[in-house]
């Protein structure tokens, strides 16, 4: 019996898709389900339009027009730079229905942009006004949302197909289940409360619920995205970092020094002594007009604080962004957006990317283009199974299968938030996740496989730290699957580097994957070993 079973009230429902996550992921995924005429739930761990990383700045789309000669120039970008694992099946499967969902935006009345030509820029959504619209459309839809309400373990029939959820409300403290006939994890990725913007909601939950019942992953190994930020600030938009000259304490330029290609330079000087930047690099009034306009967030903590970017250096530092700006995540089967386990679908950043970005990210556009893509066929398909399954929801025997973190009472407690700062401890500092070897990656792991069986054989402090116990276990969990496949991976493929192997090895030209919860198991993929070959890139 877990501690849920313990509360004085218990809200219980019934649906024929139940969306967990509240992003442009599962916001897409309920609109899409309730288009289908399934009957929706969405529970959000905060308020459904407000939280998450997408909702909290604004994100640039890989949109592109149908034209050959541009959509092939859009798929051949990132290839070499993601190790050449992407699927160009999947590019334009996501470029197409990106298309046309950001053009159903347009008609739905997103304010987009206008050009010189007075025509909209679709490549660019501001995340307030993006999930605002999303949030009123799956109302409209008939969508009912449960905000404040993080799932926390999943249910399962006799089958072990999945049939819904538990959690409980932050806010008054009643649990909830939903029985239901599928479920779609939509809970972004997992970025260690590391403070980057709009990710103190993002750690792994999704995860972790997925692994509890049956499901892989793939491309855990590429995640280890950091993005540049003022050392003060959680604000992690690193486009302006373009323009940026990056400096020694005493102004002295750092050379190779750069956001993107240089950005290994940074975190090498950043381990011994600060580092510092300035964005005077031909920035001329029209791009410092448009940089404001883009993105006004950005320029919010320079403002308070009287710091001029482009005139004035500033400290700055590297902010894990882990699997919400990599590319792993639960593994998709097949083109429905289907897991492994029947029943259960997975969207957005809680799916793995490496389908249309291999093994380096793609940034927040390509991450946007495969939320709304992947949302879309996921809710789709989930209405679909529902169907098809045929019985009733409320026939439906089930039962709750979450462990970690919501063990029975009586045993002994293990406090949260120190489990946090030993995970943190082990993925933030760069000379061990930016850089890896095996010595580093075994280290880790030890102390890693320490927490978790304490874990597993604990309970949570308290009632009261049930969601901080399961975000514990989690985010655990997440980096024992990323360093068990980065230690598989011996070579430096796209963000996952080695400095003992510090080349790409033409014999593992494949994706990893991995799962497993007390006994982490990782394997090559060996239908992504068809993927097509082309020239590798050496680091």
């Amino acid at each position: 019996m877990s501690r849920l079973s313990n509360t004085l009230s218990e809200l219980n429902l019934e649906a024929d898709v139940l969306v967990i996550g509240g992003g442009p992921a599962g916001t897409w995924s309920a609109w899409s389900a309730a288009q289908s005429g399934s009957k929706v739930i969405l529970v959000d761990k905060g308020y459904c339009g407000t939280s998450g990383a997408a909702a909290a700045a604004g994100n640039g789309v890989w949109y592109i027009p149908p034209d050959p000669e541009q959509r092939e120039q859009a798929m051949a970008s990132r290839e070499a730079m993601g190790g050449f694992l992407a699927d160009r099946n999947w590019m334009q499967r996501v470029l197409d229905r990106t298309y046309d969902n950001v053009n159903t935006l347009a008609d739905w009345g997103y304010p987009f942009q206008i050009d010189n030509d007075g025509q909209p820029i679709k490549r660019s959504l501001q995340g307030p006004e993006y999930l605002r619209l999303m949030r009123k459309k799956i109302r409209k839809a008939g969508v009912e949302i449960l905000d404040n309400s993080p799932a926390l373990e999943l249910l399962v029939d006799n089958e072990g197909a999945v049939a819904g959820a538990r959690g409980v409300n932050r806010q008054t403290g009643e649990s909830w289940t939903v029985k239901s006939s599928a479920v779609i994890i939509a809970t972004g990725g997992c970025a260690f409360l590391s403070k980057s913007l709009g990710c103190n909601v993002l750690t792994g939950d999704g995860y972790l619920m997925a692994a509890e019942a049956g499901a892989d992953f793939s491309g855990m190994e590429f995640s280890n995205a950091y993005a540049i930020a003022p050392r003060d600030s959680s604000v992690t938009k690193t486009r302006f970092y373009s323009w940026a000259s990056f400096t020694y304490e005493d102004g002295t330029i750092i050379e190779g020094a750069g956001s993107a290609k240089g950005r290994s330079v940074i975190a090498k000087t950043l381990i011994d002594q600060p580092v510092y930047a300035r964005l005077d690099n031909e920035v001329t009034d029209e791009i410092r007009d448009w940089m404001r306009a883009s993105q006004p967030n950005f320029f919010i903590y320079f403002d308070r604080a009287g710091i001029d970017p482009f005139t004035d250096r500033f400290p700055i530092t590297l902010r894990l962004e882990g699997t919400v700006r990599g590319t792993g995540g639960i593994r998709i089967a097949n083109y429905s957006c289907a897991t492994s386990v029947a029943g259960l679908y997975a969207a957005g950043d809680a799916a793995t990317r490496e389908l249309i970005c291999g093994g380096f990210t793609g940034g927040g556009s390509h991450n946007a283009a495969w939320a709304t893509s992947s949302g879309y066929w996921a809710g789709q398909s989930a209405a679909e199974y529902a169907v098809r399954l045929g019985t009733k929801v409320s026939d439906r025997q089930v039962r709750a299968i979450g462990d970690a973190g919501l063990q029975q009472d009586g045993r002994k407690a293990f406090n949260p938030e120190e489990a946090i700062a030993a995970t943190q401890g082990e993925v933030f500092p760069y000379d061990r996740n930016w850089f890896r070897s095996e010595t580093t990656l075994k280290a880790s792991l030890q102390n890693l496989d320490h927490l978790w069986n304490e874990i597993r054989n604990s309970g949570a402090q308290a009632k009261e730290q049930v969601i901080r116990a399961r975000e514990a276990a989690s985010m655990v969990a997440t980096a024992r699957w990323m360093y068990n496949s980065g230690l598989a991976r011996t070579e430096s493929r796209g963000m996952h580097r080695r400095t003992d192997f510090n080349k790409q090895d033409a014999t593992q030209h494949y994706r990893l994957l991995s799962g497993g919860l007390d006994q982490v198991w990782v394997k090559p993929d060996v239908e992504s070993v068809k993927v097509e070959k082309k020239e590798l890139v050496t680091f």
